[in-house]
């Protein structure tokens, strides 16, 4: 079947706003990339989209840069003056249109089957800050209602209002979904009796092929009075699971298969996590249907959503007309790629976690913000980053180095600066004597560590490698050393004069006092053990920066024995 003239329309003006952007006839994967992004109804007929895209890539070929900027400006004017307006890269949250001060109602609606990830923690920051911006509502509500594919956890409902109040919101108000079945079943008979919704009794591969033809399902025009039957008898349990349906009525020839009668209600015989809830309903509400409700409900008055859930919007708009009811403000963004995790899913790393393959939901090589909270990543740096990046269409692929810079400004100024050798490998200084090192807690500040050592120090493996016998190292604070022999490793002590270290061009290396403490530090990329020095003891729950080693924060403290996480360099 051919694409209908206003698909074709719509693939000639992207088609020629690439030409023109580029002078050059356009490449087939960009065009049809765009095309796919406004028009998703056109993404199951790729084939025919990239025919079309070819075709008039052909006449362009014919046709000289003037006249494709002629036409572009004839059938799409606003995409030529798009490519005339120079676009700087907008940092920061933008006005939100139509947005009162103390009237704007916004929220976040989690499922809670897993902890807030870094990536969720982007809708907790941005729609908590708009609120902050405009004085109004903000509402923490979570989307509990499949007990199936994304089962709740009951740690995870606290989990995420301690993350909320890690970064320093307090929501105006927490709403459970799983409390509202008996009103989503009341407004669900009143779509019933106005004929806007029916049950369905297609199993689900039957009902794709009838839709995917533009065909209605044989129920479809049965009578309010009959589907309120059939709709009761769903809710006393008189059908199995996947018997029966409830759809929503839509336009079954409606050029997107996404929004054609939608199902809003199925039946699942499995309980709730929530004892409250427990096995009390088998009548479930789909996504769709219960975030359309509760965004009425909480008085909503703007949303912001993925642009893969553009679709939801466009399926909700349907109840919202029969109810007469207004629609929030939606906006949309781009999905949030973290290079270094790669696709790690929620359910994955529960099953993972149960696996053993990960120690927990905070293990350090996770995404979640539990993990990054127990590394030392700062609120504020957090809050910062997500905020600078903004509320716009384009996937956005961010590395950690980013989050990490960012923190650094946070933690840089406030970290106390100690001695951690990992790998470490003795080294005994002849004619030192031992006693109290005195070093800076910080970079050129007064403010002075004291660190007893004796004459045997330990260094890092690393550092004695690149070490012979007639090397001169100047030992960071304690003072200048010459290399006697590399087994076992000694030296011969020389002074603690800054003159001789830049005479001799001295490396400066780090070490440790033996009688220190066992310090283990695990990370994202791997555990190190070591020592470190005692002072580490008196750090507990802060970030400090083992020299040269990175930041770190101090988890535990157990007698001589030292848990730290790291954070980044």
């Amino acid at each position: 079947m051919a694409l209908d003239p206003e698909d074709l329309l719509t693939i000639e003006k992207y088609a020629l706003q690439n030409a023109v952007k580029y002078e050059a006839v356009p490449q087939e994967k960009a065009v049809l990339g765009k095309i796919m992004g406004v028009a998703p109804q056109l993404r199951a007929r790729v084939p025919e989209v990239k025919e079309a895209i070819e075709n008039i890539a052909a006449g362009l070929n014919k046709t000289t840069p003037d006249e494709w900027r002629a036409r572009l400006n004839e059938i799409a004017p606003e995409l030529l003056e798009e490519l005339s307006v120079k676009k700087e890269p907008e940092k920061g949250l933008k006005a939100l249109p139509g947005a009162e001060a103390g009237k704007v109602v916004m929220r976040f609606a989690p499922n809670p089957n897993g902890p807030p990830t870094i990536g969720s923690s982007r809708g907790m920051i941005v729609n908590s800050e708009y609120v902050k911006m405009y004085d109004g509502k903000f509402i923490l509500r979570f989307d509990d209602t499949d007990p199936d594919q994304k089962r709740p956890m009951l740690e995870a409902y606290d989990w995420y209002v301690d993350d909320f109040k890690w970064l320093g919101v307090v929501p105006d108000e927490i709403v459970k979904a799983s409390d509202r079945f008996d009103t989503y079943y009341e407004i669900a008979e009143q779509l019933i009796e106005a004929g806007h919704a029916y049950v369905c009794f297609c199993d689900g591969e039957t009902f794709k092929g009838l839709k995917d033809k533009k065909q209605a399902c044989p129920h479809r025009d049965a009578a309010p009075e009959e589907n309120m039957k059939h709709w009761k008898k769903m809710l006393a349990g008189g059908y199995e699971e996947r018997e029966a349906v409830l759809r929503i009525k839509t336009d079954i020839s409606h050029k997107d298969p996404a929004l054609r009668d939608w199902g809003a209600f199925r039946i699942l015989k499995k309980d709730h996590p929530r004892p409250e809830i427990g096995d009390k309903y088998i009548v479930w509400p789909l996504l769709d249907f219960e975030g359309a409700i509760e965004d009425h409900l909480l008085g909503t008055t703007h949303i912001i959503r993925g642009k893969d859930l553009q679709d939801s919007g466009k399926r909700q708009k349907y109840i919202y007309d029969y109810l007469g009811w207004t629609y929030p403000v939606t906006l949309h963004w781009g999905r949030v790629r973290i290079e270094e995790f790669g696709k790690l899913s929620t359910s994955g790393i529960r099953r993972d976690i149960e696996a053993g393959v990960y120690t927990g939901w905070d293990d350090p090589r996770l995404p979640t913000v539990q993990a990054i909270r127990r590394r030392g990543i700062q609120p504020e740096a957090l809050k910062k980053f997500m905020i600078e990046m903004g509320v716009g269409e384009t996937d956005v692929s961010m590395s950690m180095e980013s989050l990490y810079a960012e923190n650094r400004k946070f933690v840089d100024p406030i970290a106390h600066r100690m001695f951690f050798v990992a790998n470490p490998v003795e080294l005994t200084i002849d004619g030192y004597g031992g006693g109290i090192v005195e070093a800076p807690l910080y970079p050129n500040q007064p403010e002075m560590r004291k660190i007893e050592t004796g004459n045997t120090v330990v260094i890092t493996k690393e550092d004695a490698a690149n070490l012979e016998v007639g090397s001169k190292i100047r030992l960071k604070d304690l003072g200048n050393a010459e290399i006697t022999s590399m087994s076992p490793l000694s030296a011969k002590y020389i002074d603690n004069s800054m003159e001789t270290t830049k005479k001799e061009k001295m490396k400066i290396i780090h070490w440790a006092p033996t009688n220190g403490l066992k310090v283990t530090v695990l990370g994202p990329d791997g555990n190190f053990s070591g020592i470190g020095e005692r002072t580490i003891s008196s750090e507990l729950d802060k970030v400090v920066q083992f020299e040269r080693f990175g930041f770190c924060r101090i988890d535990s403290v157990d007698g001589e024995n030292v848990v730290a996480y790291f954070a980044h360099k």
